[in-house]
């Protein structure tokens, strides 16, 4: 197992990568990437912004936590309504509200597609639903750790994992059952299916935890600075995307070896983040901005 001893060493970054920036008014969190533009929840509301402003909004209470782009919709929960919203991509209007209930209404939550349905956690006692994108109905309930919030589907698989238990759930969709726990460091957090392997933010430990999808053992970890609270991950173009909150916007890791390949921008508190092959999209909520860093292939290298 690999496993970074202290802060893992950055190499000196040759030149920093091009951030442009967009002003937007509220509290701008997480993301979901729409084609060439992005999905953002802000308070009162989500919007669609592309890399010259803002595109539509869609008025809803509390929307909350990172959101799923799949089936023509953006589907995104209310954390005051406790439920699971469907918005229709091309007129950007509500098409479904589904009566879930949420599991974390503090917002620390995650939507996900895969398998031909939707994810989410719907009670704090350990319960997730499946959603029928046909009918916009609860086709399924898994029983899980109790405090599950955090979810990601990849591999063939979803993935889930309780903070207060400290565990990784693998689940088949084919069965709705949980096939695999892994045990996890303090407080993990959100997490990634990608690039060969699952990833989780142990957000106490200041930890990225690399975990097998077949074996669910964890393969190697990088510590990456004192906590990762209140950030985000993804994956994609061969490396995994951290964002943090302190020292730096984001943190690039070379999934491989685990070494830190660059450490990019300034610290501008917490906030979320989103790869594709042509930029990268964070989130800066304490200073209301979102941005979109260029050529992400050449970032880390």
């Amino acid at each position: 197992m690999a496993i970074g001893a202290g802060f893992a060493a950055t190499p000196a970054a040759a030149s920093a990568p091009e951030e442009r920036v967009l002003t937007v008014p509220g509290f701008a969190d997480f993301l979901a990437v729409d084609g060439s533009s992005v999905w953002a929840t802000n308070r009162g509301r989500v919007e669609r912004w592309s890399k010259k402003g803002k595109l539509a909004e869609v008025v809803m209470t509390h929307p909350c936590g990172a959101m799923a782009v799949a089936f023509g919709s953006l589907w995104v929960a209310d954390c005051k309504e406790r439920t699971l919203n469907r918005i229709d991509l091309k007129t950007a209007q509500k098409t479904a509200v589904i009566a879930t209930g949420i599991a974390n209404p503090k917002g620390e939550l995650n939507v996900v597609a895969g398998a031909g349905s939707i994810w989410v956690a719907t009670d704090d006692a350990g319960l997730i639903a499946r959603i029928d994108p046909a009918t916009n109905a609860i086709a399924a309930t898994i029983q899980v750790d109790p405090s599950t919030y955090y979810l990601a589907f990849g591999l063939g698989s979803l993935w889930a994992v309780s903070a207060v238990h400290q565990s990784l759930q693998k689940i088949d969709p084919r069965t709705n059952q949980v096939v695999t726990r892994t045990a996890l460091g303090r407080e993990p957090g959100f997490l990634v299916a990608g690039e060969g392997a699952v990833w989780v933010q142990e957000q106490g430990d200041g930890t990225l935890a690399r975990i097998d999808p077949e074996t669910g053992t964890v393969s190697g970890r990088v510590k990456v600075d004192e906590t990762l609270k209140y950030g985000d991950i993804d994956a994609g173009g061969g490396k995994i995307w951290l964002r943090t909150t302190a020292g730096q916007t984001f943190v690039v890791i070379d999934p491989g070896t685990l070494a830190i390949k660059a450490r990019v921008g300034a610290a501008t508190g917490s906030g979320a983040l989103r790869y594709t092959p042509k930029r990268i999209w964070t989130t800066s909520h304490d200073v209301h901005t979102l941005s979109w860093w260029k050529q992400p292939a050449k970032i880390g290298e």
